[in-house]
């Protein structure tokens, strides 16, 4: 057990995903998983264990953020030896070419600060995905058809954002959406020894506006899923 995660040893498999919100983690459990089990409660972040075509996977929540990610990464890689890590979340399209329900598989992530700024000092920091993880994950997208694309996020360390200056320019720069955990993943399980990716849903679209409503946010991003599996096992 750690502060955070109450699974005894043995209860976390080496392959997690990680949506932010834990309703995701038990829908995604319930519908993906064979003979899924909750391994973990403590403060409300669920987390199930089962297998996926033979394979143990365990799927738990991350919260909302980067504190919150770093907490639950940390604790899952050095207490649990979890090895590959991939979040599986929604974000905003910042591009008009990218739309709502199309799945960004994120190549890079960009910040302007993370739990993990203070170890770099100075260091403008790249994180990066796996890219063993991230090629398999653009080949599961293909093979079913999702409408997919592959390059820079942003993960922004705030919600309310007051920078439209900020958003203007990294749309020039070709970013693909925002969210708010990928960074700090890519970083802390570079720093481990681990292997991270984020597969994520278009929930929100910063040019048009639209959204998806709560219930479609928590149970129908089922491609994301199913792509961030075959990442994992493909």
């Amino acid at each position: 057990m750690t502060p955070h995660i109450g699974a005894k040893p043995g209860e976390i498999a080496e392959t997690v995903l990680m949506p932010g919100d834990p309703y995701r983690a038990r829908w995604a459990a319930e519908n993906f998983l064979e003979n899924a089990v909750c391994v973990n409660q403590v403060r409300g972040m669920l987390g199930f264990t089962g297998t996926w075509k033979g394979n143990p996977v365990t799927i738990h929540g991350s919260g909302m953020g980067m504190a919150s990610l770093s907490i639950y990464a940390n604790e899952l890689i050095r207490s649990y030896g979890a090895k590959t890590l991939i979040r599986i979340g929604s974000a905003g399209a910042m591009l008009d070419h990218v739309k709502i329900r199309d799945v960004v598989i994120a190549m890079t992530a960009s910040t302007i600060a993370t739990p993990s700024r203070g170890f770099f000092r100075e260091m403008s920091y790249a994180p990066c995905a796996d890219f063993g993880l991230l090629e398999r994950a653009v080949l599961a997208a293909r093979a079913k058809g999702t409408p997919t694309h592959v390059g820079g996020i942003y993960s922004s360390d705030v919600f309310y954002d007051e920078r439209p200056d900020l958003t203007d320019m990294l749309a020039r720069h070709g970013v693909l959406c925002v969210e708010m955990e990928a960074a700090e993943l890519y970083t802390v399980a570079a720093r481990l020894g681990a292997r991270a990716l984020a597969v994520l849903t278009i929930s929100d679209h910063l040019v048009t506006h639209e959204a998806l409503p709560a219930k479609d946010r928590e149970q129908s991003f089922g491609d994301m899923v199913e792509i961030a599996l075959g990442a994992a096992f493909g």
